[in-house]
């Protein structure tokens, strides 16, 4: 290294400094070279400060005369391939624009980075929420949503149209699953809350009925708390019981409580009914007062009250399993009979004995669940708290109800720590899918791979489980699919018959936990038929097994089945029946009058057939048989009905179509009397069952007859006038030649002469008079404002107007108003009215 230093350096302390000369004076040819180079940088300073594009700034950055024009034409670039040409060009020759292009690059890449991150999580996004609404998974379903929509508010703006619908119709899918889960929630809650109200019934009521039973008090009950006791109970027992199923035993139980109330409360009420008479057997006599009965005639004193006491006893009829009132017992000994539940009492003290034994027994098994919660034994929990409530089923109210609260204490403990483990438990088991997948995949030694399996699925049941079955599918895929490459190596060696005794057992276990944990009340029998079939799919896929290992096993797992199918096969018997009572109820719609009803029930029975659980494959298909040819013959009715109402409405269109070508053929220029006549016969066509198009033609025609035979009439009418205004212009008119009511009508007009009547014809026609008649024409305009007349008038009361004008026309007296030019004026204004109007 020392000798390498030498060479370089050596040199420089053998060169002599240089002359300090006196700075000659440019040549020409140097002056000239840097005009030119100021030339060029003035030119390259002007090209940067005018907004060059990216080519030229990239030209600047490499080429530029000087370090600052390069380095601020490289800051200016922004595209990444100028960028890389730049840095590549400038490495090694130019350090300044090497670092500036670098960090800008790295920018770029930066920013690329984050785009591409912002894309995945979009993307994961929108699967996560598409995922999540077509998964079975529903525990904190709602926070996993919130989270979803708060990720989403920060990408919203990032995603595109697709990506946004897509993640809209997949939030909209989950609120739609969460409205129906809490829908759910909601009924379960309610069919809990009437659970409880049953179960607390029935408790306050074995606690009344037990009370009542025991031996009484010097204080007898009170006949209106028992009354008002009695009302309550059955009023909340209406409302438990409202649109949900009973237990036969639970409906049995509370009649048989019922009926003891009511049985003591009327004795009760019967003995406060008679509780003078009764005093008056009991108390001793006084001096004076005779208790004989007059009746009786020479019967004792003492054989009348025992006799009275025994109708009493008889009228009172105190049930046997109440204990009597001390009131009652004293007229009992009266009558000399044995009081009744003497015997009792000894059996009374032996159910309390075993009343409290059961107590302290509870009191033991909520110990234990008590340290299995603090231990976080959610297995263990479980099953002890399950036999916690078959216990306090088994206490009376007196016993149970102290223990109640610490019972509902500890059952909200365990919920918490079932969605607690839960929620904490999923991404492990998330992790340990993703674990199991990545060992699938790697090339290692089979009995490292197997022993890693192990392993895992060790931690995976160490979890818990998971209720979640796509998640439990999806590891046990996992787990089938790193055990792959293991088989070959493990069947010389025979493990794999042990391997498969390990799925079976584990298959017996979930089978058990599943049948232990179900609630058969409000189970999915068809997820449960899933169930069914998919253990004996995976029970036979477990092959080949040692048989003597297996025995035990095997046994088992046919009894956990056999239990299983005995409940499916009661549920599938009882749908099997509701679907027989449908295909009758179908059979008999089949002649079921009116057939618009009986096509109703059949749609409502087909709803019904589908809502209708599970059945067995061969009867299902008998039974649909069935139902689908009932069904088919009920709407070929229809069909024949539909086709009936078809041929009609053609023979009617047909009938329809003929009249209307003879009616546009042949009344085109009849008389009036000839289109009076056929409207008749069209508003009977319009009777027929006509189609929609042929019945508009048919208004359509019927509708130009009518204008056509209005048309006429004002035709005819006009020429009529005509006649008698011209008539009249010749010479006078007689009253007998013109209609009769004409007279009236023109006597409102006396007044008028007939310049006047012609110029209001013209007023009502709207056309102008004569220039000389302009000043008469304003006066009766004026006049007729005053008079109220001058509003504008509708058709018909246009034409009486005129008619009314004509009237007075023609009956008007001998004078000079008279004229043919008036009578032709009128006549015009008439048929300017009749025309506008035709």
């Amino acid at each position: 290294m020392a000798a390498f230093i030498q060479k370089i350096f050596g040199r420089k302390k053998t060169v002599p400094a240089p002359k300090q000369d006196v700075p000659s004076a440019p040549t020409a040819s140097q002056q000239e070279k840097s005009d030119f180079q100021d030339e060029v940088r003035q030119s390259q300073l002007s090209q940067l400060s005018a907004s060059p594009s990216q080519a030229e700034l990239e030209q600047l950055a490499s080429q530029g005369l000087s370090a600052d024009i390069r380095l601020s034409a490289a800051k200016l670039l922004t595209e990444k391939d100028s960028l890389q040409r730049v840095q590549k060009q400038a490495k090694g020759k130019d350090k300044g624009v090497y670092q500036v292009v670098r960090q800008a690059l790295q920018v770029i890449r930066a920013g690329e980075e984050q785009q591409h991150q912002r894309e995945q999580a979009i993307a994961s996004l929108v699967r996560n929420v598409q995922e999540q609404a077509r998964s079975d998974d529903t525990k904190l379903f709602e926070p996993r949503l919130e989270a979803l929509l708060k990720q989403w508010t920060e990408l919203e703006s990032h995603a595109t149209p697709t990506q946004a619908s897509e993640f809209l119709q997949g939030v909209h899918d989950c609120r739609d699953r969460l409205a129906a889960m809490k829908a759910e929630k909601a009924r379960a809650t309610r069919a809990l809350e009437q659970k409880n109200q049953r179960s607390e019934t029935l408790a306050l009521l074995e606690e009344t009925v037990s009370s009542l039973s025991q031996p009484a008090a010097d204080a007898e009950p009170s006949l209106g708390s028992l009354d008002a006791l009695q009302k309550t109970q059955e009023n909340r027992w209406m409302e438990a019981t409202r649109d949900t199923a009973v237990e036969k035993q639970q409906q049995k139980t509370y009649e048989s409580l019922m009926l003891a109330l009511r049985a003591y409360i009327a004795a009760l009420r019967r003995l406060n009914q008679n509780r003078d008479a009764i005093q008056a057997l009991i108390s001793p006599a006084e001096p004076g007062n005779s208790l004989e009965n007059p009746a009786a005639g020479t019967t004792s004193d003492s054989e009348i009250p025992v006799q009275t006491a025994e109708e009493l006893v008889h009228v009172i009829d105190w049930p046997a399993d109440f204990q009597m009132p001390p009131l009652l017992l004293q007229l009992v000994s009266t009558t000399g009979q044995k009081p009744p539940h003497e015997p009792d009492r000894k059996r009374d003290k032996k159910n309390s004995e075993e009343q409290k034994a059961r107590a302290e027994t509870l009191k033991k098994t909520l110990t234990e669940l008590e340290q299995a919660l603090e231990a976080r034994q959610l297995k263990e929990s479980k099953q002890l708290f399950k036999t916690v409530q078959q216990q306090l089923k088994q206490l009376d109210r007196r016993f149970g109800q102290p223990l109640q609260p610490r019972v509902q204490l500890l059952g909200g403990q365990l919920r918490e720590l079932n969605d607690w483990q839960g929620f904490a438990t999923r991404p492990k088991q998330i992790a340990l899918c993703e674990q199991m997948e990545h060992l699938a995949e790697q090339p290692i030694d089979p009995e490292a791979k197997a022993e890693r399996i192990k392993e895992i699925q060790g931690e995976w049941r160490s979890l818990g489980g998971s209720s979640d079955r796509e998640l439990w599918s999806r590891f046990k895929q996992a787990s089938d699919l790193a055990y792959e490459p293991c088989k070959a190596y493990f069947s010389a060696k025979s493990g794999l018959k042990q391997g498969n005794l390990e799925t079976r057992k584990t298959i017996v276990e979930q089978l058990r936990a599943f049948i232990e944990n179900a609630d058969w009340q409000a189970i999915d029998w068809k997820a449960a038929e899933q169930i069914h079939q998919k253990a004996r799919e995976e029970w036979k896929a477990a092959w080949p097994i040692e048989f003597r290992d297996n025995r035990p096993v095997q046994k088992e797992f046919d009894g956990l089945l056999k239990q299983l199918e005995e409940s499916l096969n009661q549920e599938r018997k009882k749908n099997e029946a509701l679907k027989q009572t449908i295909v009758e109820r179908a059979e008999a719609l089949i002649a079921h009058e009116p057939l618009s009803e009986a096509m109703s029930r059949a749609k409502d029975l087909q709803n019904e057939w589908q809502q209708t659980g599970i059945t067995r494959h061969r009867e299902d298909r008998r039974l649909w048989q069935a139902f689908r040819k009932a069904c088919d013959q009920i709407f070929a009715r229809r069909d024949a009905v539909k086709n009936e109402q078809q041929e009609q409405t053609r023979a009617a269109d047909e009938k329809a179509r003929t009249v209307l070508e003879e009616s546009l053929t042949e009344h085109h220029n009849q008389p009036l009397a000839d289109l009076e006549n056929a409207l008749p016969g069209l508003d009977s066509l319009l009777q027929e069952p006509l189609s929609n198009p042929v019945r508009n033609q048919v208004k359509q025609e019927q509708q130009r007859l009518k204008s056509a035979i209005e048309s006429r009439r004002s035709r005819e009418q006009l020429e009529q006038w005509q006649r008698h205004i011209r008539a009249r212009a010749e010479a006078p008119l007689n009253v007998s030649d013109l209609p009769e009511n004409w007279g009236k009508l023109a006597a409102n007009l006396e007044d008028a002469d007939a310049d006047e009547l012609v110029i209001r014809a013209e007023i009502l026609a709207g056309i102008p008079s004569p220039e000389e008649e302009q000043t008469r024409r304003m006066e009766i305009q004026v006049r007729r404002l005053a008079d109220g007349m001058g509003g504008s008038d509708n058709g018909q009361d246009l034409l009486n107007q005129l008619r009314t004008l004509v009237a007075g026309w023609c009956l008007r007296p001998d004078d000079d108003s008279v004229s043919q030019n008036r009578a032709d004026r009128l006549i015009a204004a008439l048929e300017k009215v009749v025309g506008s109007q035709g």
